[in-house]
């Protein structure tokens, strides 16, 4: 992405950068004695966004006597619009990521009295906001995590039905999803390219078969026998239930499958069912939610989105961004109520009602449809399991090298020997690399 920091910030919401960059940007309390700038994403429930940028952040400002400005922008702009910020040394207060970025250890503050603050107001944060935050070589917090978003199966149950079959396990997932295709064309729907959907999926399936890029102590371990009993079952399920087209998705091309009926099984949050619901697309009561799959050492998914949010040491309102933080995970009830059900909070006390919440929904048919996610800290972790989302770690998945070594091995690009090697190879000069810098 080649559009310049001042550029962006120059004419965000403009024709220009709305189209390269899918930005806008809202300021509320203009005139006001401080200044926040605050960028996220643009949030997959539309209506989150409404709730932060014309609720949430219009009384933040006011109480807080300061203009704050929003910069919304789409996925693909996060990464180059950071980068951008940090070789100019100038940008916003808080950064938003969906994943940890302990890449940009050395660029931003330690968040640890973020943390320590909210513990003493709101009790402890779970571990999956440690793993993705703390680095335990430097003793440092390199983000701050408010939310994470669980990562459950999205699969039409009709389909399901009609063969006699649930999506419980990988197992099932290819031979029903090969079944389904054989009888009606329609494919599984899990994405093999360069993007963040892909990403979750891969590392979802290689923990549930035992494998890992590193171990509890980040050491790297990604050439096992477990990782290449989960590379020869990609390339199966890609040979036996699935289209060429998952090769070239981006992170939104699984919600688009499923909703146009084009798949019978994705993994993704619910914004697929969402989407489906506050459409009022016929095919919504057709798609349903079951745990993340479950592989022949365990059931395990990933968050399927990390709220990770990060202040730079050349923020120009530092203390106002820390405050912001700790007064946000104070609303974050009203912040699952706004993002409808797909931010959950690293901070259980603040949703206590989570559970009666998620299994009587105004929208779902049954209304009971989101209760699956009541459990989900029980199969959700982070990147970077079993050990800490490091610089090294977020390196791999940010260049995405497991997503590179599924795919060359699913369309017979190497063999999946040869693409655990490669990756293992692309690996370790990773590692290298992070060691030398004494990140990890």
């Amino acid at each position: 992405m080649g559009i310049s920091r001042r550029k962006l910030l120059q004419v965000a919401g403009t024709a220009t950068v709305g189209a390269a960059l899918g930005a806008h940007r809202q300021v509320f309390a203009q005139g006001a004695k401080k200044k926040l700038k605050i960028l996220q994403w643009n949030h997959f429930v539309p209506g989150y966004d409404k709730w932060f940028n014309g609720t949430y952040i219009k009384k933040w400002g006011e109480k807080n006597d300061t203009e704050v400005t929003v910069d919304n922008v789409g996925i693909p702009a996060l990464n180059p619009t950071a980068a951008s910020e940090v070789s100019a040394k100038k940008g916003h207060d808080l950064f938003g990521f969906l994943w940890p970025r302990p890449v940009y250890e050395n660029d931003v503050i330690d968040h640890k009295e973020i943390y320590e603050e909210c513990e003493k107001k709101y009790g402890k944060p779970i571990d999956l906001a440690i793993k993705s935050t703390y680095n335990p070589r430097t003793k440092k917090y390199h983000g701050f995590s408010d939310s994470y978003v669980p990562d459950p199966v999205n699969y039409r149950k009709d389909l399901w039905d009609d063969i006699g079959m649930k999506p419980d396990s990988w197992d099932d997932i290819r031979v029903g999803g090969a079944k389904i295709k054989q009888k009606t064309g329609i494919p599984v729907g899990i994405g093999l390219s360069s993007e963040i959907d892909t990403a979750m999926a891969m590392r979802a399936l290689l923990y549930s078969f035992g494998g890992s890029e590193q171990d509890a102590n980040g050491k790297l371990i990604l050439n096992s026998k477990n990782t290449l009993e989960a590379v020869k079952f990609v390339k199966a399920l890609y040979t036996e239930t699935m289209t060429p087209e998952v090769l070239a998705w981006d992170a939104s091309s699984n919600n688009r499958a499923m909703l146009a009926g084009k798949a019978s099984v994705v993994l993704n949050a619910i914004s697929v069912t969402r989407s489906a619901e506050n459409d009022k697309m016929p095919i919504a009561d057709k798609i349903w939610l079951a745990k993340a799959a479950k592989g022949p050492v365990r059931r395990m998914g990933l968050e399927h989105v990390m709220s990770v949010y990060v202040i730079w040491k050349f923020a120009d309102n530092v203390d106002g961004a820390k405050k912001f933080l700790v007064d946000y995970v104070g609303n974050f009830h009203e912040a699952f109520l706004g993002s409808e059900f797909y931010n959950f909070p690293c901070w259980p006390k603040q949703v206590p009602d989570i559970k009666q919440l998620i299994t009587k929904d105004s929208k779902a048919v049954p209304a009971d449809k989101y209760a699956v996610l009541g459990d989900s800290l029980e199969w959700a972790t982070n990147v970077g399991y079993p050990g800490y989302a490091t610089a090294a770690v977020d390196d791999v998945y940010s260049t995405w090298v497991l997503n590179t070594m599924f795919a060359k091995a699913a369309t017979g690009t190497l063999t999946p020997e040869d693409a655990v090697k490669e990756a293992e190879a692309g690996c370790k000069r990773i590692w290298e690399k992070w060691a030398e810098r004494k990140l990890i």
